[in-house]
């Protein structure tokens, strides 16, 4: 399939410009993106006019993303149908657990937070709505990939680049497929302190009424020594069930689902 190059480059630096929410020069987008100054240049100002990005002034302009692009990420969550079904279950069960509950998509290689719900004493997560993180070191991304359709899953695994965030991150692909089928057997994923060192999750699938995953919901919060993270996995596992039968999914249970490998 041949690329659009203009047409990438415009999503590759509304990529970067949201990562960087104090903003990013010209200059270091060009950097960043290795892209010659006017090509970047056009884009940028094309983005600015049309209100996808966000232009601050001063001795050197700053590029944050705009208000447009803003109401355009709100529009697709907005026609995730059954986000509305599933807000209120997670954010019940924030406050029963007393742990911060993200739910997630993939996005191809990645995972994507698209909601978040803090119990009354939240801890500080650096994950927002909207991050981005890797599949392989996060337990959203490994809930969702062991439930992938195998094909589909193929094509991820060309994909993934490791790199060790922690001492505790896996580094490699044999090593990732073990965890996955570890995941399948469990019913639930863990990230052991993989992304950050002093963060633990777990993770469980969301399936929906054809059976496909949909997303995955999990339970984040400080590591502690005492905590007992497979009982919380078995909750998270359950939680996710009740969701998966809220959005018309039939099957029994996660252990249920067939490895499609």
């Amino acid at each position: 399939m041949k690329l659009n190059r203009t047409a990438k480059r415009t999503v590759d630096i509304l990529k970067l410009v949201s990562r960087k929410p104090d903003g990013i020069t010209l200059d270091e987008i060009c950097e960043k993106l290795d892209m010659p100054k006017t090509s970047a240049y056009d884009i940028a100002t094309t983005l600015a006019y049309m209100g996808m990005l966000q232009v601050t002034k001063g001795q050197r302009q700053r590029y944050t993303i705009g208000l447009t692009a803003y109401r355009v990420g709100i529009n697709y969550t907005n026609n995730l149908d059954f986000i509305s079904a599933i807000d209120p279950v997670l954010k019940s069960f924030a406050r029963e657990v007393g742990k911060t509950v993200f739910f997630g998509v993939r996005s191809d290689d990645a995972i994507v937070y698209i909601r978040k719900f803090e119990p009354e004493n939240p801890i500080i997560t650096t994950a927002t709505v909207g991050t981005k993180n890797p599949v392989y070191c996060t337990s959203l991304g490994k809930a969702i990939l062991a439930y992938t359709d195998e094909e589909e899953r193929q094509e991820i695994f060309d994909k993934l680049t490791f790199k060790k965030y922690t001492e505790r991150t896996i580094d490699s692909l044999a090593a990732f497929k073990e965890e996955l089928d570890r995941v399948r057997e469990r019913g639930y994923a863990l990230d052991a302190r993989e992304l950050e060192e002093h963060m633990e999750c777990v993770g469980a699938p969301v399936f929906g009424q054809d059976g496909g995953v949909v997303g995955a919901i999990s339970l984040s919060s400080l590591y502690k020594p005492a905590e007992d993270y497979d009982a919380l996995g078995h909750l998270a596992r359950e939680k996710a069930m009740e969701l998966s039968r809220i959005l018309g999914f039939l099957g029994n249970s996660v252990d249920k689902q067939p490895r499609r490998d």
